[in-house]
């Protein structure tokens, strides 16, 4: 039987999606759960896994065509298999979209079997077909995309093809009376936030954690693995918040419609800043990973979530998130919960103070955690046993690697 691939929704209040870029062709083969295609959302682009294997029969959607969420984007199926007609396009297809990345072209043909590539249709003159990686450069380095003749697929300006303009010195970026406009990103990040301090009942609570003896051991582990792997200060946090998430799981859920819904698992998100803004991917599973599988995970999420390439269950998933402003010397500071979740970790630097042990000062590493609440959710009591969990495990590191 055939099975519709289907532009997916990736976060809550996803309306729409952009289809990047197809990783294979019609008439391919596919396995279940293999990459088939790239989308672009408002905050990333992902890759789609196949929910079943067979053949590509047919891509009802093309590169660079945005399409609301549940919208048929490709078929997979036998290849004696008769495959229905083609779903009639959504309006949104034919429209102009001013915040979309990538330009609007005319729904295109669709067919039973794999032929010939059809011509490029041309490109409308006013619209840019742009790789969201390309687009990220481009707004660092201060290209106009609009004087960049794109030789990828279809004239899709690639990343080469910004690297090359980028030579030129390049422009002050544009404003209006004085106003810079937000990136799409910037926008759904500024939605997303004022919903959530609209919404939920914040609260905070926060702990000074005696990082001593985490550091020490994070220097011997660090040595031990002469380089396979590096151990972070956020790896630590990451396996002793996720331990404190096992024992108190009401923080692994969220508020929803006079309902308490639990996290199907410990997916614990890790903010990374972009230069369009803040995301938070998920580490997914992080109750079964040890610290070392943690410090991959998470270097390895850092670096595709750059590339502009993450899976939709790391970009939607996340029942936690941490957020850490150690590297920029800030002691302290609260966060802003995500929707759908009811808690974000906040910490700040490790530093050298001097502390009492036993009636004598000494000097000891000092980091402040913070934890922001939702109230419909948990309490304070509740929110102080969670950071002192947290505060504990930090403080007994040896518990991390069991």
């Amino acid at each position: 039987m055939a099975t519709d691939v289907i532009m997916p929704q990736m976060g809550f209040d996803m309306e729409e999606g952009t289809v990047v870029r197809w990783l294979k062709a019609e008439g391919d083969h596919v396995d279940r759960g293999e990459p088939i295609v790239e989308v672009e959302t408002d905050k990333a682009t992902v890759e789609v896994e196949s929910f079943a294997s067979g053949l590509l029969r047919r891509i009802v959607i093309t590169e660079g065509i945005t399409v609301p969420v549940g919208q048929v984007i490709g078929i997979i199926g036998a290849a004696d298999e008769d495959l229905p007609s083609s779903p009639a396009p959504s309006p949104s297809m034919g429209e102009d979209q001013d915040d979309s990345p990538s330009v609007t072209t005319d729904t295109p043909t669709a067919v039973s079997e794999p032929t010939a590539p059809e011509p490029t249709p041309a490109a409308k003159p006013d619209r840019l077909l742009v790789s969201p990686l390309a687009r990220r450069i481009a707004e660092e380095k201060g290209v106009d995309l609009s004087s960049i003749a794109g030789t990828g697929p279809k004239g899709r300006i690639t990343k080469e093809d910004v690297l090359a303009a980028a030579e030129a010195p390049a422009p002050v970026p544009a404003e209006t009376g004085g106003v810079t406009q937000l990136s799409r990103m910037g926008q759904t990040i500024a939605r997303r936030m004022t919903q959530s301090k609209h919404d939920m009942p914040h609260f905070y609570v926060t702990a000074s954690v005696d990082m001593t003896k985490a550091m020490a051991l994070r220097e011997e582990i660090n040595e031990l693995w002469a380089g396979e792997a590096r151990l972070t200060v956020n790896d630590l946090i990451i396996k002793a918040s996720a331990l404190a998430l096992a024992k108190f799981p009401a923080f692994n859920s969220h508020y929803a419609d006079g309902a308490i819904k639990a996290g199907p698992a410990i997916n614990i998100g890790v903010a990374i800043a972009l230069e369009d803004g803040l995301i938070a991917p998920a580490i997914l599973d992080c109750g079964r990973k040890s610290l070392k599988e943690i410090s991959v995970a998470s270097r390895d999420l850092s670096t595709r979530a750059r590339d502009g390439v993450l899976r939709p269950e790391e970009y939607a998933e996340a029942t936690v998130a941490i957020s850490n402003l150690g590297m920029f010397q800030v002691d302290s500071f609260i966060a802003i919960i995500n929707p759908l979740q009811s808690a974000s970790i906040a910490v700040g630097s490790v530093s050298k103070q001097p502390v009492v042990r036993d009636g004598q000062i000494t000097v000891a590493d000092i980091m402040q955690c913070t934890i922001s609440a939702d109230h419909r959710v948990v309490n304070g009591a509740e929110a102080a046993q969670f950071v002192n969990e947290i505060k504990a495990n930090l403080e007994r590191p040896a518990g991390l690697l069991l």
